[in-house]
């Protein structure tokens, strides 16, 4: 299981409702775990598989709830109309790609690469999306280190 460096200020579970409320969105309970422990910051390990085709990818941060430099709510209102419908961002790569967390069905809990070379202009289209893990906490699990250096 990756470890979190650098996590930013410790977040209540009300201050998750209010955001919740805020943004009309149902979060799932393990990704509230995980903003309740570290309320993002970056990974160690970090590296991870988009897909066969895809290959691999790092991630560079996770966003958190009221951080100055990478809020939740500031890529939420990033990316409001160009990610598909049920999807919020959670972290992105140094390509400026997006790793987001379903918030609908689906698609809930799950934990999806965007990639924003292949952005689509229908919000139904899922077809830039790559699949990486059930739940945040499986793709916590499936970070690991670049064995070759």
């Amino acid at each position: 299981m990756a470890k979190i460096v650098d996590s930013n200020e410790r977040v209540s579970l009300e201050e998750i409702k209010n955001f919740e409320t805020e943004y009309n969105v149902n979060l799932p309970e393990r990704y509230k775990g995980f903003l309740l422990n570290w309320n993002g910051g970056y990974p160690e390990p970090s590296l991870f598989k988009i897909s066969d085709e895809k290959g691999v990818s790092v991630l560079d941060h996770f966003y958190g709830i009221g951080d100055d430099e990478s809020d939740l709510s500031d890529y939420i209102d990033i990316y409001e109309y160009r990610l598909p419908t049920g999807f919020v961002p959670i972290a992105n790569d140094p390509g400026g790609n997006v790793i987001c967390l379903g918030t609908n069905e689906p698609y809930y809990d799950n934990i999806y690469f965007w990639n924003h070379e292949n952005e689509q202009d229908d919000n139904e289209d899922i077809s830039n999306m790559y699949f990486l893990a059930n739940n945040i906490d499986e793709f916590l699990g499936n970070l690991y280190e670049d064995e070759d250096n």
